[in-house]
């Protein structure tokens, strides 16, 4: 299944996977902070209210592809929203088994250029030679979660063995679906994006990171909080997405 561009409703081809990388704009460069790119457009709309049909401006959430490379091999295409792509690359990276700690990443680069945005991943020689052994094709993930995996061995992979921790009251959901909408800074204007929080015992959600995606959100999430260190402690994660088991799988 081919990723397609939400401004020319082209899939992706392989040649624009190639210049987005470099190869095609002799003029990007690699930097160590991504680029600043608005999250959002603004339109004019019709609404209806009160029976009349009223013109308006809306604000709508932007998608650009975001090309992940690994030791300079591009490995995957994402449609994501530009925010937080350093947390989505190591989040991506961890949840999808390419590297199984934070300190195989030895350094995250971002290159913009007129087909979108590559992210550059230097990682570990053993882990680059095992993301080669997997020869998967991985288009990017939609809605279903399992487009471009090859193999019934990629759709069903073994999870890992999560400890016991303590029971997570209903108190503390409630709190935190509360607490939740207030700091979706992002959905508040475009009333379209997923966000994945992590709440601590008691409720309180301390760590949000939103995206069109549900998976990107969910993986954003992961990365940052691999980067502060923290983990998840005694808490638990909270999607505003459906919990279907490949998002189970990323957690």
């Amino acid at each position: 299944m081919a990723t397609k561009s939400k401004d020319d409703d082209v899939p992706l081809r392989a040649e624009d996977i190639d210049e987005m990388t470099g190869s095609g704009d002799l003029c990007a460069v690699l930097r160590d902070e991504p680029p600043a790119l608005a999250v959002s457009v603004s339109a004019g709309a019709r609404k209806w209210a009160s029976g009349r049909c009223e013109e308006t401006t809306d604000c709508i959430a932007e998608e650009v592809p975001v090309a992940l490379v690994y030791n300079g091999v591009s490995h995957a295409v994402m449609m994501s929203t530009p925010a937080d792509l350093g947390d989505f690359a190591l989040g991506f990276s961890l949840s999808e088994g390419i590297v199984e700690h934070p300190r195989e990443v030895r350094e995250i680069q971002f290159q913009e250029t007129d087909k979108g945005i590559a992210v550059h991943l230097s990682i570990s020689s053993r882990r680059f030679a095992a993301l080669k052994d997997r020869r998967r094709n991985l288009a990017g993930r939609t809605g279903c979660g399992l487009c471009g995996v090859d193999s019934l061995d990629e759709a069903v992979r073994a999870v890992r063995t999560v400890p016991g921790g303590a029971p997570v009251s209903v108190d503390a959901v409630v709190r935190a679906l509360d607490m939740l909408p207030a700091m979706q800074v992002m959905n508040g204007r475009m009333r379209s994006l997923h966000a994945a929080a992590r709440v601590q015992a008691d409720g309180t959600v301390n760590l949000v990171r939103e995206d069109v995606g549900r998976h990107n959100a969910m993986d954003k999430l992961i990365g940052a909080m691999a980067a502060d260190g923290r983990g998840l402690g005694d808490g638990f994660i909270v999607a505003t997405s459906r919990c279907s088991y490949e998002m189970a799988q990323k957690a």
